[in-house]
């Protein structure tokens, strides 16, 4: 099923937005103060491409004093409109049943987007 989800993720929708987001972040690692957030984006970037078959795990301190002011900085800039977007295509998924497994991706990437540091994606071991 993840091969198969991933694969009709990609055509509807998930490459172009992993891609744009692989675009913002290699644009933020431009500036020095970027960095950070653009390793999260591109990180966030990879994780939309193909959300199937992976599920988030924190990292060892993920609650960090860094990790939170960092967090807190995307989440008041950018972190709060693609949490929303994706709850908002979500919603839309929800309303019909074959777009119910496409509505749990967006809800588990919703996590990372409000706060990606210290958290990551790892392939679900079968």
């Amino acid at each position: 099923m993840s091969l198969f989800g991933n694969i009709i993720w990609l055509i509807f929708g998930g490459f172009l937005t992993g891609l744009g987001y692989i675009l913002g972040g290699l644009l933020l690692c431009l500036t020095i103060i970027g960095i950070p957030f653009g390793l999260q984006a591109i990180k966030l970037g990879t994780a939309t491409m193909t959300p199937f078959g992976r599920e988030i795990v924190e990292d060892e301190n993920p609650n960090g004093v860094l990790n939170i002011i960092l967090n807190v900085l995307w989440m008041i800039f950018v972190g709060w409109e693609i949490a929303l977007a994706h709850l908002v295509h979500a919603a839309i998924l929800a309303i019909t049943i074959i777009g119910l497994p496409f509505a749990k991706q967006h809800v588990k990437l919703i996590v990372v987007a409000l706060f990606p540091f210290g958290r990551r994606f790892q392939r679900i071991q079968s």
